[in-house]
């Protein structure tokens, strides 16, 4: 985001929820963000930031029609989703920018869902940055494991097998050509194919390589100013390379560099296109010492304007000399 003579405010909303994936720990997660500063740094940039605390669930309740076959606790991940998008279409419609703290993956399917309502209302298109090891791009009917975290972009984009998810609340799907897998390095077979079959933009890990990270997120940026829209940052921390973060459930091997990922913070930054955001997966169980949970924060300072020196001159200037 950029400097505008008033800042936005800014609210912090936990969602501790990590049922939808394989491996506990991620309940810890909002809590690990705080102990590492995220608010304080964020008013040291000179945001007034609201901690709404964690969202916390009622009793578990079963619709009247089955669950689907093969999306393991859909009740649980249900009764979060539907809680959960109505809370971030208020906190978006607030006029703030919701920062969702998680928690796994599952969680984008009502963090989204209730920022693109919002949206929608506004006649904007919302666009998804998913930075991510994985494409999340399975249904009940691609999944390998049945874990819901898996399932959280494919569901965004419209795609069937979980449509009662939300029960009588609107369905704010975004179209596949408003999401952008980056940083992918693992995806199933049968994902694999459905990506393909929709046409989802995908920058792996090859492509960050050959072209740089500056260039792939430029073409993002150029790409949704094109359609006078807006963005959800989806932060999975698994993007970065386990040797940066090592903190998660599901590490990959060969992920962004902490160079890079700030690379990509700093230009979202510059766009002022970034509205909400989720940070998610981070498992202080498996951390060391918080050190995923401090990376995330620093991460976040520069999405938010955290820089060493005040640039004047745009960047090919400054390689130019002049």
């Amino acid at each position: 985001m950029s400097e505008p003579d008033v800042k936005p405010d800014i609210a912090l909303l936990g969602i501790p929820i990590e049922i939808g994936a394989s491996q506990a720990g991620t309940l810890m997660g909002p809590d690990a963000l705080r102990t590492a500063g995220i608010a304080r740094l964020l008013n040291q940039l000179g945001f007034a930031v609201q901690d709404h605390g964690d969202l916390a669930i009622g009793p578990i309740t079963s619709d009247s029609s089955p669950p689907p076959a093969n999306a393991k606790f859909y009740d649980e991940v249900k009764t979060w989703i539907r809680l959960l998008s109505e809370r971030a279409y208020h906190l978006a419609r607030s006029g703030a920018v919701p920062i969702f703290m998680g928690g796994d993956h599952s969680l984008s399917m009502g963090s989204v869902n209730g920022v693109a309502r919002y949206w929608r209302e506004q006649g904007r298109p919302l666009f998804v940055l998913w930075l991510d090891a994985h494409a999340d791009y399975n249904t009940p009917h691609t999944t390998i494991t049945g874990n819901m975290h898996g399932m959280s972009s494919a569901f965004l984009c419209g795609e069937g097998g979980l449509d009662d998810l939300l029960g009588d609340q609107p369905r704010a799907s975004i179209t596949p050509d408003q999401l952008d897998l980056f940083g992918v390095r693992s995806i199933d077979p049968l994902e694999k194919q459905l990506v393909h079959q929709r046409h989802v933009a995908i920058a792996d890990m090859r492509a960050l390589d050959e072209f740089g990270v500056g260039v792939l997120i430029r073409r993002v940026i150029e790409r949704i100013k094109a359609k006078n829209g807006v963005l959800h940052l989806s932060f999975d921390v698994d993007f970065l390379d386990p040797a940066v973060a090592p903190g998660v459930g599901t590490t990959v091997p060969g992920g962004a560099t902490y160079r890079e990922a700030h690379l990509i913070m700093e230009l979202l930054h510059d766009s002022d296109l970034v509205r909400s955001v989720d940070i998610v997966e981070l498992n202080p169980f498996l951390d060391e010492r918080g050190r995923t949970a401090r990376v995330a924060v620093e991460l976040i300072g520069s999405l938010f304007g955290l820089q060493i020196t005040d640039r004047r001159t745009p960047t090919n200037a400054v390689l130019l000399g002049r």
